[in-house]
């Protein structure tokens, strides 16, 4: 049972088809019809589902173009891909009915449909593909060396990472380290250290130049020396005339004095000369000027002096935590370089080996699918073997060269077929669009034959003109062309019995049908390698 296979695809509005859906089967599907029915722009729904880009002109796009596919993988995950044009002109793309990218559905399609067209079948440009099948075919194993050159690579980064050369690691070491004892050194608090500081600075500067102000007052107005203000108030007051005419004023000027006294004894009361100390104050101007520099110095705040010192002190245990191994590291660096090396020339000779294999087998498939007097081989280069390229000639005694810069439409597509022989797995289904172009006769029935062989092990789908690989499938769609009311149509139907024989008669013989060609349209289906019993056909 196929791992993928396409279970069902749907297409409306799409150039003369107005709706078509086709349920195909796991072995070999054929699609046929008439020239121009349509039977390529059904693959052409098929390669809109994928992602493909496609024009209007080549795929008849029009304003109700809608089409989808679904496909079942490992027997229980169903996939729906889907594409339909909207008001602007655009493909809107959908991913089991969830809005997708177009390169989603091309990212996907990579995993679930090889096209084996005349033009759109050369994935095997691809190196990788290439490498692919021959690691495929020759059961070669590269997950050590995939592992080793992981580890390489891990390895070289975490080198990069702790700055390269060890002089520019310690270097950059002994730097965190002043700088951690910088910020150690002053010991902040907390973030809010600088502002509190600044306030006790301003209160205590307040206080002090109030103080001052106030000794001032106090020596002013009473002091022991003769020019203090309350002194010569009393001396003044003192040579007052005698006599009752003067008597009210001397009463009201000796009031004023004394309450005066009393103002000046409330102020002498508030004079604190203890209350603060030059030496604090020194001290924490000194701090506010500290905690400034440090904040300027590592981020313009103490908050952020403070993050710096936990990222610095974080970097600084990373670098020492891992000294031992980075001492290490440029002889663990050249251990797996030396082990890269051995490996790779260990997977090149495996993949050399399985390449002369695969050139042998698929050499054996190329009379099959009418090429034989062509030529191929894999070859491949490179440290490991991967990379890894087909070479072709279609002719003895000429050059090889890539097969896709030498092989015809037709030459590359039945030597894909040729190469799916060998290397056909149930992983993607295959899809053959007129692989038997320009053949018929006893090289069609091969070209049956192999296309049959493959569904054996993967989903196949094929379009043909020629009506002995048609026979061959397991399923057999037509796609019909109609005209009603004079407009044109199509219309698909998967056949059977009866239906089978007459379309297999049809291509045959074309419209004029004979009783011949029915009796010989029969007989190729009974000798088909399905098992059919003559009642199917006669319904």
């Amino acid at each position: 049972m196929p791992k993928v296979q396409l279970v069902e695809l749907f297409a409306h509005g799409l150039g003369v088809i107005d709706d078509a859906r086709l349920e195909f089967g796991a072995g070999f599907n054929v699609i046929t019809g008439e020239t121009g029915a349509g039977k390529t722009l059904l693959l052409g729904a098929l390669g809109l589902c994928l992602g493909s880009d496609v024009s209007a002109s080549r795929y008849a796009l029009t304003p109700d173009t809608r089409t989808a596919a679904l496909f079942v993988r490992d027997e229980d995950e169903e996939i729906v891909v889907s594409r339909e044009a909207t008001n602007s002109g655009r493909l809107r793309s959908s991913l089991n009915g969830a809005p997708s990218s177009v390169e989603a559905l091309r990212a996907l399609a990579e995993a679930l449909v090889v096209i084996h067209g005349q033009h759109d079948s050369l994935n095997l440009r691809n190196r990788s593909e290439i490498v692919r099948l021959i690691d495929q075919s020759g059961a070669v194993d590269t997950a050590e060396l995939d592992a080793v050159r992981r580890d390489l690579r891990e390895t070289r980064q975490l080198l990069d990472d702790f700055g390269g050369d060890p002089v520019s690691r310690q270097r950059e070491l002994e730097f965190i380290i002043f700088q951690l004892s910088e910020l150690d050194a002053i010991a902040i608090t907390s973030a809010s250290e600088l502002d509190d500081t600044l306030k006790e600075l301003t209160r205590l500067t307040s206080l002090r130049d109030g103080q001052a102000a106030l000794m001032t007052v106090l020596t002013l107005f009473d002091s022991e020396g003769d020019d203090a203000v309350l002194s010569q108030y009393a001396r003044a007051l003192s040579r007052l005339p005698d006599g009752d005419t003067y008597e009210s004023a001397r009463i009201a000027l000796s009031g004023a004095l004394i309450q005066a006294r009393e103002a000046i004894h409330e102020l002498s009361a508030l004079a604190e000369p203890e209350a603060f100390e030059a030496t604090t104050m020194a001290e924490l101007e000194e701090r506010a000027s500290e905690l400034q520099r440090i904040a300027r110095k590592y981020g313009g705040t103490i908050e952020a002096a403070l993050v710096s010192s936990v990222e610095l002190r974080s970097h600084h245990d990373r670098l020492t935590g891992e000294a031992a191994r980075l001492g290490s590291m440029d002889e663990e660096i050249r251990v797996l370089e030396e082990r890269d090396i051995a490996l790779s020339r260990r997977a090149r000779q495996d993949r050399e080996l399985a390449a002369t294999r695969l050139t042998n087998a698929v050499r054996t498939q190329l009379a099959r699918v009418a090429l034989t007097s062509a030529s191929l081989r894999f070859v491949v280069d490179g440290d490991d073997g991967a990379d890894a390229e087909i070479l072709f000639t279609p002719n003895p005694g000429r050059p090889e060269g890539p097969l896709g810069a030498l092989a015809s439409g037709g030459e590359l597509s039945r030597v894909l077929l040729a190469i799916s022989l060998e290397t056909a797995n149930g992983d993607v289904v295959a899809v053959f669009d007129e692989v038997d172009a320009g053949l018929g006769g006893q090289v069609a029935q091969q070209i049956g034959e192999c296309l049959f062989e493959v569904g054996r092990q993967q989903q196949v789908l094929a379009v043909t003109h020629l009506a002995s690989v048609a026979a061959r499938a397991d399923q057999h769609f037509v796609i019909e062309k109609l005209i009603e009311d004079g407009v044109t149509k199509t219309v698909v139907r998967a056949l059977t019995g009866a239906g089978r024989v007459r379309e297999i008669a049809r291509m045959l013989a074309g419209d004029e049908m004979t009783a011949a060609s029915k009796a010989l349209a029969q007989q190729m289906l009974e000798n088909s390698p399905e098992v059919r019993t003559r009642a199917d056909f006669s319904r």
